[in-house]
């Protein structure tokens, strides 16, 4: 097994700022991230007009948008930094918005119902990561079966718990395993829990290929509140410890490693059970 892919997932936290959607990207390269991905939504196209004529609140994240201006700008720095750059859409018109900028495309799971934007994915060849929250494994079998029907891409589906934040003990991180059983294809975590537990034991335990995140610079991003998103020095210390496990793996052939030879002479003799050899002793 190799190290997990990560991802961190900006979300709504640029503030529209398009400096501080930069340092995002910086800082997911310092921290170990291989992509970093940001979500492409209009209000008025993600919530009915039912929700957004009574609620002001709803309305509100208008302000959380991002600009379909900034993509050239995120995508060629992102990919200046030897990262891959990726948008979750969130309306039709932002697959065609995205295709020239992202490398794969990243579906919500509140999305995971709507077959025509798996669909227009898919028509673009490109692969898919999907998010599968809240979702049955019926529903999550229904919208692997539109994919494959308009794609051969590569598909990674994504355990996911909606609640933010996630309780640990509501985690249920084993199913991980479970999806991966059912649909033999890549799977991975979307975190929610904002737990180096569940992240170590996701990818030692139930072999997690891939770990999203959200991620907040200072505190200060809309989402932060919420619970959900790591800092930037949290995720850096668990990734390095996540890698750190995989350098401990070794080869596996049992043998002296470099630490250890200078010591080998200092075992017990066989002759005697003294210790170092007799070899040593009579040059010491």
């Amino acid at each position: 097994m190799k190290t997990p892919y990560f991802i961190a997932e900006v979300s709504s936290n640029h503030s529209q700022d398009i400096n501080r959607a930069k340092e995002f990207i910086k800082v997911s390269k310092e921290s170990g991230c291989d992509a970093v991905k940001f979500q492409l939504f209009k209000i008025d196209k993600l919530f009915a007009s039912e929700i957004l004529n009574k609620s002001e609140e709803h309305r509100r994240r208008k302000e959380w948008e991002l600009p379909v201006e900034f993509l050239p700008e995120l995508s060629n720095y992102t990919h200046s930094l030897d990262m891959q750059f990726t948008c979750t859409p969130f309306y039709l018109e932002a697959v065609d918005e995205l295709e020239p900028y992202v490398d794969f495309y990243k579906i919500a799971s509140y999305e995971l119902l709507w077959d025509d934007l798996i669909i227009k994915c898919a028509k673009t060849g490109k692969n898919l990561v999907l998010s599968t929250g809240m979702a049955t494994l019926d529903e999550i079998d229904h919208a692997v079966c539109i994919f494959k029907k308009y794609s051969d891409a590569k598909l990674t589906l994504l355990h996911a718990i909606s609640g933010y934040p996630t309780p640990i003990n509501e985690a249920n991180i084993s199913a991980i395993k479970t999806l991966r059983d059912n649909f033999k294809c890549d799977v991975g975590l979307s975190d929610h829990s904002v737990s180096p537990a569940v992240l170590l034991r996701a990818i030692h335990k139930y072999n997690a290929t891939t770990i999203e995140f959200h991620l907040d610079l200072d505190g200060k991003g809309e989402e932060y509140s919420s619970g959900h998103c790591w800092l930037p020095n949290d995720i850096k210390d668990t990734i390095k410890l996540i890698q750190d496990g995989f350098i401990a793996d070794g080869d596996g052939i049992k043998e002296p490693m470099p630490s250890e030879i200078a010591d080998r002479k200092w075992r017990a003799d066989p002759s005697d059970g003294l210790r170092p050899f007799k070899e040593v002793r009579v040059t010491f």
